[in-house]
């Protein structure tokens, strides 16, 4: 019931709210602007999964295809405090999510903490992590860095593991917020569809905010696909389509060297970038004035770049398993209101902000189990216990490698 009031709010309080919101640049928001607006965040993907030699990510998921899936995330933070806080978020048509989405507010802060791939929490680490970047048919002088696991304690990321150059850029988190709500979330079985668009008008109303409204010209972006070809000394060429909006690529791969006992062994880990940058942004939403930024320090591969190599040397330390993603980082649109002054020198008081970003990825596996293996395992196969050696049995779910 109380979502249909809010629904009943009149269209053209909509429409006069939507107008008067002004798409602003990045850097629009470093006027002074107090007390605090309201901060609304929207992050949109397109995310495929991609076989290399007939073998695809989906198919080890049981997924059986390679169709694109459409992501949506959702987080608004206020300073202001509500008894029972809610706000949805209300949809164009074209959608397909209904009426609106709930903003649910958590009872504690997510977990967002990045960890060794595939540990558990307060598990000692074990083996070794082999380092590469860069593209290339040969490993550059220096490569692999190794990290011993042995030597750190339980639960410690090692150092330098993760990009500390290209941090996560959250304006909305739990933690910055007084009150926070986000989607997807346990109270709603709502699903972006394949057919899912955002084209439209959009409004988060709720009793810790202000009423939120803005128009969207951009949809999810088109699905980015690749490609990979092993080469005969054993690197593999990393070809992609060129995605329409896509302001700059990266690519990663991790892999691992199991033991005969198959209880641990080397995690391999690669990046595109010509310096040692994992993780951290990388692997989220970034702004086209930081992608830009990025391929300047050669982190982030231009757009007009559809290919990379391997590194012979990286496949050679992952025999057995790999398993690889690519990002499109895509344009960002921002919104406000009121709208800023043209004059710089005149006070600006926003009630509220709004960002939306985009970005297309997509998964793949080279080597490893085929599609059959995966999913009619050996029963007399023994999965891999802890440490490095069951990362990615554990995070696919799926027996080790060769079984």
């Amino acid at each position: 019931m109380r979502v249909s009031n809010m629904f009943k709010v009149t269209t053209a309080a909509l429409t006069v709210a939507a107008a008067t919101a002004v798409v602003i640049a990045p850097n629009a928001l470093s006027q002074t602007a107090a007390p605090r607006p309201a901060r609304y965040d929207m992050d949109v993907g397109t995310a495929t999964g991609v076989g290399i030699g007939s073998i695809s990510l989906s198919s080890i998921l049981g997924g059986g295809n390679n169709e694109p899936r459409k992501e949506l995330f959702l987080r608004l933070g206020s300073d202001q405090v509500a008894t029972g806080p809610h706000a949805d978020h209300f949809m164009p048509e074209g959608a397909r999510l209904g009426a609106s989405v709930p903003l649910a507010t958590p009872v504690r802060a997510p977990d967002d903490e990045e960890r060794v791939p595939g540990q558990r929490p307060n598990e000692r680490p074990r083996g070794r992590i082999l380092i590469f970047w860069g593209c290339g048919a040969h490993a550059p002088a220096g490569q692999p860095v190794i990290i011993d696991l042995a030597r750190l304690s339980a639960g410690q990321v090692p150092p330098g593991l993760f990009s500390t150059t290209v941090p996560r850029d959250r304006s909305v988190t739990f933690g910055n917020s007084r009150t926070y709500g986000d989607w997807p979330n346990s109270t709603s079985r709502a699903q972006v569809r394949a057919q899912s668009s955002i084209l439209g008008a959009h409004r988060i109303a709720g009793n810790y905010s202000p009423d939120i409204a803005f128009s969207l010209a951009q949809d999810f972006m088109p699905a980015l696909n690749a490609t990979g070809t092993a080469q005969a000394d054993q690197s593999t060429q990393l070809s992609w389509n060129n995605v329409a909006a896509a302001t700059g690529y990266y690519a990663w791969t991790m892999g691992f060297h199991g033991t005969p006992g198959g209880d641990s062994g080397d995690m391999v880990m690669w990046s595109s970038s010509s310096s040692r940058q994992f993780g951290g942004g990388l692997t989220d939403w970034i702004a086209p004035s930081t992608v830009a930024t990025l391929i300047n320090q050669r982190v982030v591969m231009p757009p007009s770049q559809t290919s990379c190599v391997v590194p012979m040397e990286v496949k050679q330390a992952a025999p057995d398993f790999m398993m690889g993603n690519l990002y499109a980082y895509g344009p960002e649109a921002n919104f406000a209101y009121p709208p800023r002054p043209a004059n710089p020198r005149t006070a600006w008081h926003p009630i509220w902000t709004a960002r939306v970003r985009y970005r297309a990825s997509t998964s793949w596996m080279i080597g490893g189990p085929g599609a059959e293996a995966a999913t009619t395992p050996n029963p007399n196969c023994r999965r891999r216990r802890g440490g490095l050696g069951g990362v990615l049995g554990g995070v696919l779910g799926a027996p080790a490698p060769g079984c």
